[in-house]
């Protein structure tokens, strides 16, 4: 199946004629998550265009091989990308919360959605698909209830952040384009993400199991996460909003002993609810509370994970 996969990856079908892909447009391209579907991209001879505030940091980042582009203006209908990928964010953990860093993370996310729609607008050759970035917190502190793409989105700040998130970038359905949405989980993979700030920590046997640890963590390995974007765009019938996990989910507990294993250092410390509350006030509560997050449509449709569970996960990310 993987192979079939590969061979379309690529590829569409419209009016039964296979039609390669040739211009992806990503937000957020030098992150984590879009450097490496960048690097996929490119790798596949895809044509990328990354939006980015630092013209010259894009470019030296991915060694002169994208087009950087900081306004949407700077791009002529020749160049017109057939998919839109908005990964746009600023780190909800980048530092503590107050009202301010709350309006950049709303900024952040939904002002530059906004501009996403705004340029489809008024775009001559408007893009087939908008793959839109959002995550696990939608759904907000659930303990152990199971929770599919149908359940509604949480109480919590990041979730009424997340919810506005993806109904700004569903506007574009009105436009005729495709839209799908990537509630994502935490993202393990080399070089960063999550586990480059654990890491250190770990390897020096200090890694430690946060509050009661028995709240859900819901992962993805970037491998996996970068074949479900590729599945979005070759697949007309994909649309909505997606779990992009694993269908493993493990409690927190599970994801530090699992670190602790891979690094061979064992875990017996325990960082305490009260001290993280402490350290990083308000947004303490992520770390803190969880989502089992079941990629419920996902699986349905027989998408088959190189990495199923956590060891495996973890072994190809560190």
């Amino acid at each position: 199946m993987l192979a079939k996969v590969e061979r379309l990856i690529f590829h569409r079908m419209e009016n039964q004629d296979d039609i390669p892909l040739q211009r992806v447009l990503i937000t957020g391209g030098t992150g984590f998550i879009g450097t490496a579907l960048s690097e996929h991209l490119l790798g596949a001879g895809v044509e990328v265009t990354v939006l980015t505030r630092d013209r010259a940091y894009a470019v030296d980042h991915f060694s002169g091989r994208v087009r950087a582009v900081e306004r949407f203006e700077e791009i002529d209908e020749g160049q017109a990308p057939e998919v839109i990928v908005n990964l746009a964010g600023k780190n909800l953990g980048a530092e503590r919360w107050n009202e301010e860093v709350k309006r950049e993370l709303v900024a952040s996310r939904v002002d530059t959605t906004q501009r996403v729609i705004d340029y489809i607008a008024a775009a001559g050759s408007k893009p087939r698909l908008l793959i839109s970035g959002s995550a696990v917190g939608y759904y907000g502190a659930r303990g152990d209830e199971p929770l599919d793409e149908q359940q509604p989105a949480g109480e919590e700040y990041q979730s009424r952040l997340c919810e506005q998130w993806e109904q700004t970038a569903r506007r574009a359905e009105q436009l005729g384009v495709r839209v799908c949405i990537s509630r994502t989980g935490v993202v393990l993979g080399r070089d960063g993400g999550a586990l480059s700030g654990l890491l250190p920590q770990f390897r020096l046997g200090l890694g430690a199991i946060a509050g009661s640890g028995r709240q859900w963590v819901s992962w993805i390995q970037m491998q996996d996460l970068i074949d479900l974007f590729v599945r979005f765009m070759h697949d007309d019938s994909l649309h909505g909003a997606f779990n992009n996990t694993a269908p493993n989910p493990v409690t927190n507990r599970e994801f530090s002993k699992g670190i602790g294993r891979a690094v061979g250092r064992p875990v017996f410390l325990r960082a305490p609810g009260w001290s993280i509350r402490l350290a990083m006030g308000e947004m303490a509560h992520l770390y803190l509370t969880g989502q089992r997050v079941v990629p419920e449509r996902h699986l349905q449709a027989g998408y088959q994970y190189r990495y199923p569970d956590i060891e495996s996960a973890l072994a190809a990310s560190i």
